[in-house]
This record gives structure tokens, C-alpha cells and sequence, in this order.
């Protein structure tokens, strides 16, 4: 009996996990689209001392695309800008910072995004909000 009894809790647990997508299960996620664009974080006060900008752009009907992110309160424009590719699941924003040596990746949970605006967060509790500038 006690066989029997592990045997329908395995798999009763089985399907418990299959079922679950993990984060933003459910969630519809957001219009990658949306992103395509020059983005300017900080409100007005803000990019008086730092300006960090990123470029979203579309890589042909590919999953991964490409962007290109820089800060102009660093003395670093737009032609000596750091890479990195992203992807949009549900509202999970993955950017892939390519260096030289090394590729980061840093994982964000979109909050917002409309045409001029995007909202997003990380693990650490920093919140981004970014404004469309073209």
C-alpha cells in the first residue's frame, strides 16, 4: 500500500512541475516591437549628471537581436558604445554584454513598455525607467 501511495505522489508531483512555466507563468509578456528604439534613462534632473542611452535594434526575423548601450555623462557616445544582444520572453528582458574576453548577462523583468516608455527592473531592487528619445 505504502508503494502504491509514493507511486501516485511521484507522479502527481510529475505533473505538478510540467505544469508550471516558471516566472510570469501565464503572462502574455509584452510587444517586442515596443522596444525597437533610442532609450534615455532618468527624468529631465537626472540626465543633467548621467545620460545612459541604449539602442534597441531588430536582427532580421531572428529570436536575438542586437543593441547597443553607452553614457554620455562618462564622456562615452554613441560610436564607442558597449554591445550586447538581447532577447524578450514573457516579461523577461535578457541583455548579453559582449566585451572583449567576455560576454555578461544581466536579467531585467519588464514592467512597462509603451511607444515612449519602459520600465524595468532586476533582482536587486534597482528600477529602470527609460524614455523613448527617436
Amino acid at each position: 500500500m505504502k508503494k502504491l501511495f509514493f507511486f501516485f505522489m511521484g507522479i502527481a508531483f510529475a505533473f505538478g512541475l510540467s505544469s508550471c512555466d516558471g516566472i510570469g507563468s501565464g503572462d502574455d509578456g509584452f510587444d517586442e516591437t515596443l522596444l525597437y528604439g533610442k532609450w534615455q534613462e532618468g527624468t529631465v534632473y537626472e540626465r543633467y549628471y548621467a545620460t545612459p542611452i541604449e539602442r534597441v535594434m531588430a536582427n532580421g526575423d531572428t529570436v536575438q537581436a542586437n543593441g547597443t548601450t553607452w553614457d554620455e555623462g562618462d564622456d562615452v557616445y554613441e560610436d564607442e558604445a558597449q554591445l550586447f544582444n538581447w532577447t524578450l520572453t514573457g516579461s523577461t528582458l535578457k541583455q548579453e554584454h559582449v566585451g572583449t574576453f567576455v560576454i555578461v548577462p544581466k536579467l531585467y523583468t519588464v514592467k512597462s513598455l509603451t511607444n515612449n516608455e519602459m520600465v524595468y527592473s532586476d533582482d536587486y531592487g534597482s528600477e529602470h525607467h527609460f524614455s523613448r528619445v527617436n
